[in-house]
């Protein structure tokens, strides 16, 4: 092999299901954490264990919090309710717009329908949209910000799908099946949704980094869990007080948050087609 060769096939780019699995390999970690952190945390959420903001110790490996409870065992409870909640938000806006997109290309009156509510949506600023939700909700909690997040995630989701589902509408293999007098069902699902698998799964993922983003905002916003709940968000807000005295209470939080999102994304749009990459990470 020439130098030349072995030089191309070093730079050659990795398929994209290979970038995805390496990109994603941090968020599953981080999962897999927040799965087991409460088992393998040192202490209780609820325990003072040392001085307020103190350093990190033997008795608290990266310091105390406000209160003097570790913040170590408070960042291994704090992911699981997150990860589960944007995970919700993701699944729901995904299937939802996954079905209405394609009815949309199919139905032209359905189709004008979602464009006209899209465009509605976004005239309302979606941090403004979930506040108002979640604040008017009785007994508020993270259920009214997760499905504010999906009300208002929904239509840009349907218009992206539809998009991408639009040059497959009129393709020959579709105008076949209707006039085969196949139904809406049975089109979208053997003619259309194998055509969008990368679009769908970029989606799911890119949904999963908004859920993330929208319910850290909300809980550091203290709209959602309330203390003295173990939250990674509401972490960054109760111990941002102290971030000089014990920086751990702030930093390792907001870590897991950044290292969550950013891995779940890079694995997205490494799935997404070029042509729809840029409009799902913009709507």
């Amino acid at each position: 092999m020439s130098a030349a060769t072995a030089a191309a096939t070093r730079t050659r780019p990795l398929p994209g299901p290979i970038r995805a699995v390496r990109g994603i390999a941090p968020a599953l970690l981080l999962v897999l954490l927040a799965l087991c952190g409460p088992f393998l945390a040192p202490h209780t959420v609820d325990t003072p264990v040392t001085a307020p903001y103190a350093t990190p110790g033997r008795d608290a490996l990266l310091g105390g919090d406000q209160l003097g409870r570790d913040v170590l065992s408070r960042v291994l409870h704090g992911g699981t309710a997150l990860i589960g909640s944007a995970l919700v938000v993701a699944v729901t806006v995904t299937l939802l717009a996954t079905l209405l997109g394609c009815a949309a290309v199919l139905r032209p009156a359905l189709g004008r329908a979602v464009e006209r509510t899209a465009d509605v949506s976004i005239l309302l600023p979606s941090v403004l949209g979930i506040m108002l939700i979640a604040l008017a909700w009785p007994g508020g909690g993270r259920g009214p910000v997760v499905i504010a997040a999906t009300v208002l995630g929904t239509p840009y989701a349907v218009r992206i799908v539809a998009g991408a589902a639009a040059p497959l509408a009129n393709s020959g293999y579709v105008e076949a099946a209707v006039t085969r007098g196949e139904g809406l069902a049975y089109i979208a699902v053997r003619e259309l949704l194998p055509n969008l698998r990368a679009t769908v799964l970029a989606l799911f993922g890119l949904r999963f980094v908004e859920g993330i983003y929208v319910i850290s905002m909300a809980g550091f916003l203290q709209i959602g869990p309330q203390p003295p709940a173990a939250d990674w968000a509401l972490m960054v807000r109760e111990n941002a007080p102290g971030i000089l005295l014990s920086p751990w209470g702030v930093l390792a939080p907001s870590l897991a948050i950044a290292v969550l999102a950013i891995s779940v994304n890079l694995a997205s749009t490494s799935l997404a087609p070029h042509s729809v990459r840029k409009a799902v990470t913009t709507s």
